[in-house]
C-alpha cells in the first residue's frame, strides 16, 4: 500500500497528492474543478484523482430516505483517507454529516454553486413550470425535503420516489411517460454542462434547499497541518460561514436524510441570515423562521489544527474564530427557536411514517403514509 505525502522538515516534497471521489461523472466533474484550483495555486505538486464506488452509488432501486444517513456516499472515502491511501477527499457538502468521525475535518468549503433546485421537464411539457402542469401530474423526487415542501405548494401534483444518476433520472423522465418532470439541484445540473434542462429555478418561497446543497468540501485528516494549509487556498470565506450555519441548525435538529429539513442563508452588509424550516411528510404542517449575525470581527492570529476549533465538522480558518462561532451560534438559535414551537415532534412523526413507508417509488399519501401506487412499470 503506498503511504500518504512525504514529510520534510521544511515541508511537503515535491509528489503527488492522491485526491478521493465517487466514481459518478458528476463527482468526477466536482472533483476536476476543485483539483483545477489547487494546481493553479499549488503548481509544484501532482494531483492524482483516486475514484471509488460507495454505498449509495451501488443500491440504486430505493429512497435515499429508506436506506440510512450521510455516510451512505461518504464512508469509503473515509476509510480510504484512514488507511492513508488518498491525501484528501472531495465531497459534496451536503452529502457530509454533521459530525464527522473522529480525527476527520473539513479544510476547505469552495465557492458555491447555484443552491436552489430545479425542475427538468418532459419534453412534452417543454416550457410549462410547475403551476402549468395538468393536475395529478407526477414528478420524481427521491427528497422528502422537496417533496414536503412542494406537495404544500402544489397539491394539485402527486410526487413519486426516483433514483438514480442525474445521467440515469433523465433517462427514466425522458425515455418513459412515468413522470411529468423530476426536481434535481440546480448546482448538478449546471456542472453537468446541463443547463438547457433546467426549465425552472425554485425561489426560497416555493422550495428551500437542503443544508450544504451546491458546496464542496475538501476532507482532510484533522492533524495534517500541512495538506490543511494547501487546501485551505481554495476555501471561500461567505460559502464557509452559510455552510456553518446550515449546518449547526440540523444538528441541534438531529435531521437527515430521513427528515424534511430546509434552509436558505444569505450575507448582506456584514450580516448572515439563516431561514430554516421543517415540515411534515406531505408538508401539511410546518415551521419557519429567520433569524440573523454580525460577521464584522478583526481576523485573529491563526492556531494549529485542533478538532475542538471544528466548527460543525468545518476547521478552515480564513474567517475570523468569532464569526466561525457566530454562524454556529445562529444555526443552533434558530434550531432551539423551531423546538420551542414544536419542530421536535414534526420531526419525531416524519421519522416514524418515513421508516413505515415501501421503500420505492411510492407517493406520499395526504396523511404522510405510504399509498398504493397505480398500474406500471416498476420505478427504481
Amino acid at each position: 500500500m503506498a503511504d500518504g505525502p512525504h514529510q520534510e522538515e521544511n515541508g511537503l516534497k515535491n509528489h503527488t497528492i492522491r485526491v478521493g471521489t465517487r466514481k459518478s461523472q458528476l463527482a468526477r466533474i466536482q472533483t476536476d474543478s476543485v483539483v483545477q484550483m489547487l494546481q493553479e495555486r499549488h503548481p509544484r505538486f501532482r494531483f492524482e484523482i483516486v475514484a471509488m464506488s460507495t454505498t449509495g452509488d451501488k443500491i440504486l432501486d430505493t429512497a435515499l430516505s429508506k436506506i440510512g444517513e450521510k455516510s451512505l456516499f461518504t464512508k469509503e472515502l473515509e476509510n480510504a483517507l484512514e488507511r492513508n491511501e488518498v491525501d484528501l477527499v472531495v465531497h459534496s457538502l451536503k452529502d457530509l454529516p454533521t459530525t464527522l468521525p473522529p480525527g476527520f475535518t473539513i479544510g476547505a468549503v469552495c465557492k458555491r454553486e447555484n443552491p436552489h433546485d430545479a425542475v427538468v421537464f418532459h419534453p412534452k411539457y417543454s416550457g410549462k413550470t410547475l403551476d402549468s402542469l395538468p393536475d395529478k401530474s407526477v414528478v420524481g423526487t427521491s427528497s422528502l425535503r422537496r417533496a414536503a415542501q412542494l406537495k404544500r405548494k402544489f397539491p394539485q401534483l402527486e410526487f413519486r420516489d426516483i433514483r438514480g444518476n442525474l445521467n440515469t433520472r433523465l433517462r427514466k423522465l425522458d425515455e418513459k411517460e412515468d413522470f411529468s418532470a423530476i426536481i434535481l439541484a440546480a448546482a448538478g445540473l449546471r456542472r453537468m454542462g446541463w443547463d438547457s434542462r433546467i426549465g425552472q429555478i425554485l425561489s426560497p418561497t416555493d422550495c428551500l434547499y437542503a443544508v450544504g446543497q451546491g458546496a464542496l468540501a475538501v476532507e482532510v485528516r484533522a492533524k495534517d497541518q500541512e495538506l490543511l494549509d494547501l487546501v485551505s487556498t481554495v476555501h471561500d470565506v461567505e460559502t464557509g460561514l452559510r455552510c456553518i450555519a446550515e449546518r449547526a441548525f440540523m444538528k441541534r435538529l438531529e435531521g437527515g436524510c430521513s427528515v424534511p429539513v430546509a434552509v436558505s442563508t444569505m450575507v448582506k452588509d456584514s450580516q448572515l441570515y439563516l431561514t430554516g424550516a421543517v415540515y411534515s411528510l406531505d408538508g401539511a404542517e410546518s415551521l419557519q423562521e429567520t433569524m440573523q449575525t454580525g460577521l464584522d470581527f478583526p481576523q485573529e492570529d491563526m492556531d494549529g489544527p485542533n478538532d475542538d476549533t471544528q466548527h460543525v465538522g468545518i476547521s478552515a480558518k480564513s474567517a475570523p474564530h468569532q464569526a466561525r462561532q457566530a454562524a454556529e451560534k445562529l444555526g443552533m438559535g434558530l434550531a432551539e427557536l423551531l423546538l420551542s414551537q414544536g419542530a421536535g415532534q414534526i420531526l419525531t412523526v416524519a421519522r416514524q411514517l418515513n421508516d413505515t413507508r415501501e421503500p420505492a417509488g411510492l407517493p406520499l399519501g395526504s396523511s404522510g403514509k405510504a399509498v398504493p401506487q397505480p398500474p406500471g412499470p416498476h420505478l427504481a
